[in-house]
């Protein structure tokens, strides 16, 4: 099956999961890296459990420094991946992780929360879904303009 994941821009992408995303992780980090993005996997590196925050806050971190231009976290729901990342704190980077699941929610996270992380539950959609809802992620532009103002005042 081929996926769109049509971002013209190569970026660089980190990506992190636990066990219960481990499985789209991998399918992700194959694509991305397949059309030239810098992708970096901060693990799990199998389906053995594990504590998603040991690998979720890396990723989130990174982005915060400002080391990935996006951040991808998986889990079995991806809620508490994205609750994780959104409590790193802003070092120089806001970290703006958006728990999508379906390509609406992908497409308003960015246009109107500049969201520089995406979430998605691999439970929670099948992997075609998961790769429309990235590529509509990856490829919709921050609007700014009055959200500029909003955004501003997500920071503590």
């Amino acid at each position: 099956m081929e996926y769109p994941l049509t971002k013209e821009l190569l970026m660089k992408i980190a990506i992190g999961s636990d066990h219960a995303g481990f499985k789209y992780k991998q399918a992700i980090v194959f694509f991305l890296q397949k059309l030239g993005h810098v992708v970096k996997d901060f693990g799990t590196n199998s389906e053995d459990p594990v504590d998603y925050p040991d690998y979720i806050r890396p990723v989130a971190e990174a982005v915060a420094r400002g080391e990935f231009e996006h951040g991808i976290v998986l889990g079995k729901s991806g809620n508490g991946e994205a609750m994780v990342a959104n409590h790193v704190p802003k070092n120089p980077v806001m970290v703006r992780c958006a728990l999508c699941w379906n390509e609406e929610s992908a497409r308003l996270s960015r246009q109107h929360n500049d969201a520089n992380m995406i979430s998605l539950g691999q439970g929670m959609m099948s992997l075609e879904e998961a790769f429309k809802i990235l590529d509509v992620w990856l490829n919709t532009p921050f609007e700014g303009g009055r959200h500029i103002a909003r955004i501003a005042k997500i920071e503590p």
